[in-house]
């Protein structure tokens, strides 16, 4: 096992010996995220934990189209350029199960998800989180828990399988029946529940009882996480903030179940307060996604106003042009997430906070048009005022000299700004 997983590993240890530690997971594939999370890593001496979903990133390609030795390729690859050392870096899978392929009946979607698994375990990720708590065909939106866990237990069977033939490190794995959906909330959240004490403690008994009648109680020792529901969660516009009073009765949980840490999903958006106060009820382990690429856009479209400025060029479509033209064009990855009128709709596309436009960032025009963007503004420092029109967030770091008024630099430092909040949080 490798330091940095053995420190994953060990922060349950260390939460019940009374030390506060908890860890950033980083959910994207966006090459410029990757960047920033490795050169902020190096920059503070710290491990950083890179998850890739089941969606993103499977043995048929996933919508990235990488396999996860390919993906594990791409991040050692953006590693070695950045001087990020390997053995700080925690590589993981996140949702793995039946998910991508809910649509078939549930010995097809458990066939097709037992070979990712394999391909995530076979690649040497580390970090697996078991994932079956969606229904396929003919099963409602969930089956029972007893099954879920069934399920999550003949997965790591394949995860145990898969590092063994290899030779790679024994993934240790994060658990749960109660997880919440990936990429924001959907519907409106006004009946959002926490998880009670009871169901977490329901959920790894349900899972440790599965792991042993396959003969895997070894596996489940190290078992570190459980993905649980603490009250915290985003949609297109609006964000439910962390309240530690009612997640009180679930965080005391964690008193009787040393072994373990929660996994708290959706932490996008919250203050660094609601972060900390996450940490330290337990929630050691924070997924954030789509608020770094959304950082992400709002710098480039920043960028894209600066340019207008700087660089103006009739022929040069702006950014947000662009992206508009390339949604419409294809859109699938928004159209059944964001409803009301047209024109409440161009906003979402744009600026909601569930980031659809992630997905397209990847397209050859998206591609195209951002080339175009960094190229009209090269290497030219951009002038003071004009960050503070359009970069305010980013103004003091470039004023204080940490970061360059260059477009490249300014990226990342947009990306950056969230990473310090949750190092903040994460101690």
């Amino acid at each position: 096992m490798s330091r940095a997983t053995e420190r994953l590993a060990s922060i349950a240890l260390r939460r019940a010996a009374g030390e506060r530690r908890g860890i950033a997971s980083i959910c994207s594939a966006h090459p410029l995220v990757i960047e920033a999370a490795l050169r902020h890593g190096k920059a503070r001496g710290a491990d950083v934990l890179i998850e890739a979903t089941c969606n993103q990133v499977n043995h048929e390609g996933g919508y990235t189209g990488m396999t996860p030795g390919d993906f594990r390729r791409f991040v050692e690859t953006i590693a070695g350029k950045a001087g990020f050392p390997l053995d700080r870096l925690v590589l993981g899978g996140d949702h793995l199960g039946p998910n991508p392929w809910k649509h078939l009946p549930a010995p097809e979607a458990m066939e097709k998800a037992s070979r990712m698994v394999d391909a995530y375990a076979g690649a040497g990720f580390t970090k697996i989180h078991l994932d079956a708590s969606m229904g396929c065909a003919g099963e409602g939106a969930a089956p029972p828990d007893a099954t879920i866990a069934a399920r999550a237990a003949e997965l790591a069977g394949v995860a145990e399988a898969a590092a063994e033939r290899t030779g790679g490190t024994k993934p240790v794995y994060v658990i749960g029946t109660e997880v919440p959906v990936p990429g924001g909330a959907v519907e409106a959240m006004n009946h959002l529940a926490v998880t009670t004490p009871e169901a977490a403690s329901e959920t790894v008994r349900i899972h440790h009882d599965a792991f042993s009648r396959h003969g895997l109680d070894e596996a489940f020792s190290r078992a570190i996480g459980v993905v649980v529901q603490p009250g915290v969660e985003f949609g297109n516009a609006e964000v439910i903030a962390y309240r530690p009073e009612r997640a009180r009765a679930l965080a005391g949980t964690l008193r009787d179940l040393p072994q373990f840490i929660f996994e708290a999903h959706s932490t996008d958006y919250q203050t660094v307060a609601a972060l900390s106060a996450l940490v330290d009820d337990g929630f050691a382990i924070l997924k954030v996604g789509p608020w770094l690429t959304f950082a992400l856009r709002e710098t480039l479209y920043g960028l894209s106003h600066i340019a207008d400025v700087l660089a103006p060029d009739p022929a040069r479509e702006s950014l947000p042009a662009a992206m508009e033209r390339v949604m419409l064009a294809a859109p699938g990855h928004w159209k059944n997430y964001y409803h009301g009128s047209e024109a409440e709709q161009r906003i979402e596309r744009h600026f909601s906070y569930s980031d659809r436009i992630r997905y397209y960032w990847p397209a050859q025009a998206a591609r195209h048009a951002v080339e175009a963007l960094m190229q009209s503004l090269g290497e030219r420092d951009i002038p003071s005022p004009l960050i503070s029109q359009y970069l305010g967030r980013l103004d003091g770091a470039v004023a204080s000299g940490s970061v360059a008024p260059k477009a490249r630099e300014l990226l990342i430092a947009g990306v950056t700004d969230i990473l310090d909040i949750y190092a903040g949080a994460t101690g």
